[in-house]
């Protein structure tokens, strides 16, 4: 049975949504751009193809270096990255819009909210700089698990922490990578804007999506 997106946000086994970072959280593809150029530029390297762009945007920072860094500039890249400020990325950030009133409202619902994503040591500097930290129970990044998306541990160790079963949570997410991890996970997948996806729902913006919470029971 193919049932409404109202059905399905307003599902009372539904009591929390994980969601991805970059893409979801954020609309981070030029900065994720522009820190992997300037580490190829410091090696001497040109600018990454397009493909190569939107592999890094959704792996893990060590898998993207083995893609877009040949191997015998490895050993240099942590001291290139310990040179670089991450605050001059910001600028080529972006809160993805209606975001902060979605998280208002999904709190103010009843529903816990998790973070799973890829990103290693820059998730807690963003969601300070944006002052998000105070709507998340639990943030898992690559840096928090043994093996990143798309292996489920992240939303394994978010459903442990949070005593939930498979059946009470969704990740939402934009990237095949996300589709693959809630698959893995056995749970639902919503996709943001990425109506190319395998997903129970499709999320087109964070507007729309607060819109239908408004109508579940707080």
């Amino acid at each position: 049975m193919i049932h409404s997106p109202l059905h399905i946000v307003t599902n009372p086994e539904l009591r929390g949504l994980v969601l991805d970072c970059d893409g979801v959280i954020l609309d981070s593809f030029q900065a994720n751009t522009v820190f992997y150029n300037t580490l190829r530029k410091a090696v001497g390297l040109g600018p990454m193809s397009p493909e190569d762009e939107a592999f890094v945007h959704s792996h893990a920072v060590f898998t993207s270096l083995r893609r877009v860094i040949p191997a015998e500039f490895h050993d240099r890249m942590e001291s290139i990255k310990q040179k670089m400020n991450y605050a001059e990325l910001m600028p080529y950030l972006r809160l993805e819009p209606g975001l902060e009133s979605f998280l208002q409202m999904a709190r103010s619902r009843g529903l816990r909210l998790g973070i799973f994503t890829n990103r290693t040591d820059t998730m807690e500097f963003i969601l300070d700089y944006y002052k998000l930290s105070r709507f998340f129970d639990r943030v898992e990044t690559a840096a928090t698990v043994t093996f990143p998306k798309p292996h489920p541990e992240g939303l394994h160790k978010i459903l442990h922490s949070w005593n939930f079963n498979r059946k009470e949570i969704a990740f939402v997410g934009d990237s095949a990578v996300d589709e693959q991890t809630a698959a893995t996970a056995g749970v639902e997948f919503w996709a943001y804007k990425n109506e190319k996806l395998r997903r129970r729902l499709f999320v087109p913006d964070f507007y729309v999506l607060r819109q239908w919470l408004a109508k579940r029971g707080g």
